[in-house]
């Protein structure tokens, strides 16, 4: 089906989803909006969260897409269920596939999750962990400067360091073997809070396993795209598009050139 997959965050974080998307299938066309006027979504309310993810999807479905992909933990704990219920497309978001993996490595049974303060307080990935392993013991904490450092670009030095020591100090007390990434944003800074945990801890993030998910089901429904050419890439944001492309050529080369900036709102 040659139709593009739609790909939605608040920012740059969802590129390390369409990053993965595009190692699992590079002849899929990529159509990706960052809502960069509203970033971060994780200290809004509910009714603001579900609000801005279904004009970001009623965007998207304006360039005729066949799949989208959530590519925001806070909206896909926030939203996921309503945008499903509102649109006809084949929707996935990051929360279950993430929740999955987590389970797959952990060996103890004890897994921190990190996230947006909405995130964290919806308490989806305690919630879909527990449904899938009773017995899994779940810390969470929220980290709400993790995006603003990673939308100015900070995502190694000082300043990086000081920031992920005061949030994930804590888990320390807490003995857990596996730590997920509940956010897009957080991979970003993935390094720094590896060596934090002197790699004692597995660190996981939902990336590569939504990837696996979007393949899953495009190939269940039979919409993957049949040409033998590389996919296209198309961008957009809804605000500081230059600042956009210097950090999202960071994590995607130079295979990202140029980004439109655009409204979403009504």
């Amino acid at each position: 089906m040659e139709k593009a997959i739609g790909v939605f965050d608040s920012g740059v974080g969802g590129l390390t989803v369409l990053k993965a998307i595009r190692r699992q299938l590079p002849n899929e066309d990529l159509i990706y909006l960052g809502d960069t006027a509203r970033v971060p979504y994780g200290n809004k309310s509910r009714e603001n969260i579900i609000r801005y993810s279904i004009e970001n999807t009623q965007f998207l479905l304006k360039h005729n897409i066949k799949l989208l992909v959530v590519a925001c933990n806070t909206s896909t704990a926030m939203s996921l269920n309503t945008l499903k219920e509102r649109f006809s497309i084949p929707i996935v978001g990051v929360i279950e596939p993430g929740a999955k993996r987590a389970l797959e490595v952990t060996k103890s049974g004890r897994i921190g999750i990190i996230g947006t303060e909405a995130t964290i307080k919806s308490g989806a990935y305690a919630k879909v962990l527990k449904e899938m392993r009773k017995d899994v013991i779940v810390f969470s904490k929220a980290c709400p400067l993790f995006v603003p450092i990673v939308e100015e670009g900070l995502t190694s030095g000082k300043i990086a360091e000081e920031v992920v020591k005061h949030y994930l100090e804590s888990f320390s007390r807490h003995f857990i073997d596996t730590i997920v990434l509940g956010c897009t944003h957080y991979p970003l800074l993935k390094a720094i809070i590896k060596e934090f945990f002197k790699g004692n801890v597995k660190v996981v993030d939902s990336a590569n396993e939504t990837a696996k998910a979007v393949k899953e089901l495009l190939e269940k429904n039979d919409m993957l795209n049949k040409k033998n050419i590389e996919g296209s890439y198309k961008f957009y944001v809804t605000d500081a598009a230059e600042r956009f492309l210097k950090i999202g050529k960071t994590i995607l080369g130079n295979s990202m050139e140029e980004v439109e900036l655009v409204s979403v709102e009504k």
